[in-house]
């Protein structure tokens, strides 16, 4: 039988056009309808569909037993030794920083909105290539997303970031900005901008293959003199702990909503306070655990003070830290979800308050895992780790 003659370049070109015309129809239809929500997807995963290999993702570990790293991390030799650890040892997952210290992204955004914002050249040129190098070790990747606090996206971005009393309209000069103890910038958190380019920062890197997504830094700002912040979208009337509920339930609707595993890390005070006080910054259990799958609280004993549970110096007991905050907190899941087993808490894995032995940060795993959390983080922001204190492989 006679095959029909094809033409690639017609069939190309009408192709074209047809794009075009839809492309143009839904950017019509998206400013007739401000408010609509844009779920969007990386150009980076677009071509990896093209070439058939898609984002392979890992599936969630019994027990996550994860190590914090920068992006500067999951470069040449360092990503080689990380992954070389986790092959040794218990570990079954990494925590990465998606942005660099200063807010910058660490990868090259693809979105059009906010790939201005990108470095010339990222700190983390492949972001798929880390994600199916971790992959093929056998490990789950979760994303680590800061999100009010953001010099680089202030800097650009100064409607949407905390400036000072008196320090003139929010359009004005970096100067003008506040800035905490560190000389760090912060965003409101109530600017739906923010959450907006967050959300988009988390899709790629979950379209990159990255498995889950976690956000720190959720909360208002508490170091520095606060009370020169004057907040360009914030009233002051609505209350702290309801902006951040606002903020969760968007950021689960739009990532949960895609089926996007979603954590957030909360301060350690939030698993021991449930009367209403939101240590200031806006954080409550209570209003967090309806929108998300996993919660990791920063117990570290070297941030509890003397005294705390009749210790002189909670950081030369560390088991006992540990296990009082996660029972704890239990209480408040008890009332709010308790069905709820996504407690994965940050341990320290670091000196501060005492020199931290491979004994001492074995005694904080082995209370999470008493208390029945769904697994544990190790922090250590150089990222080196104590590797006498995981259980060999």
């Amino acid at each position: 039988m006679e095959r029909t003659r094809y033409y690639p370049g017609l069939s190309a070109a009408v192709a074209l056009i047809v794009l075009i015309a839809v492309c143009a129809l839904v950017i019509v239809f998206l400013r007739l309808r401000p408010n609509a929500t844009v779920y969007p997807v990386s150009d980076a995963a677009v071509e990896r569909e093209r070439n058939g290999a898609g984002s392979a993702h890992t599936a969630l570990p019994e027990h996550v037993k994860g190590i914090y790293l920068t992006t500067a991390s999951v470069n040449g030799n360092k990503y080689q030794e990380m992954l070389a650890l986790a092959d040794r040892t218990e570990i079954n997952a990494l925590v990465v920083d998606m942005k660099d210290d200063n807010g910058a992204p660490g990868f090259r955004i693809a979105h059009p909105d906010y790939a201005d914002l990108s470095r010339d050249k990222p700190t983390i040129p492949d972001l798929a290539a880390v994600a199916a190098d971790a992959h093929a070790h056998g490990l789950y990747m979760i994303a680590r997303l800061p999100v009010f606090q953001d010099s680089w996206f202030a800097d650009r971005h100064p409607e949407f970031a905390m400036h000072t009393r008196g320090g003139g309209p929010f359009d004005s000069a970096q100067g003008r900005l506040w800035r905490d103890r560190r000389g760090i910038r912060w965003l409101d958190p109530a600017a739906q901008g923010v959450w907006q380019y967050n959300a988009a920062l988390a899709e790629e890197a979950y379209a990159a293959g990255f498995d889950e997504v976690q956000l720190d830094y959720i909360r208002f700002a508490s170091d520095g003199d606060i009370s020169t912040i004057v907040f360009p979208v914030w009233d002051n009337v609505e209350p702290k702990p309801k902006v951040m509920e606002r903020f969760f339930a968007f950021m689960s609707e739009r990532l949960r909503g895609q089926e996007i595993p979603l954590s957030v890390d909360l301060f350690g005070y939030t698993f021991r306070v449930d009367d209403g006080y939101d240590l200031g910054i806006g954080q409550r259990l209570a209003l967090t655990l309806p929108y998300v799958d996993f919660v990791s609280p920063m117990v570290y004993p070297s941030h509890y003070p003397s005294g705390h549970l009749g210790l002189a110096n909670p950081a030369a007991s560390p088991g006992i830290v540990v296990d009082d905050a996660l029972a704890d907190g239990q209480t408040i899941i008890d009332e709010v979800r308790p069905d709820f087993r996504g407690v994965r808490p940050w341990l320290q894995d670091f000196d501060m308050g005492a020199d931290y032995t491979a004994s001492m940060v074995r005694q904080q795993i082995d209370a999470a895992e008493k208390r029945g959390a769904e697994g544990w983080l190790l922090w250590n922001a150089r990222n080196v780790f104590t590797e006498d204190a995981l259980k060999k492989e």
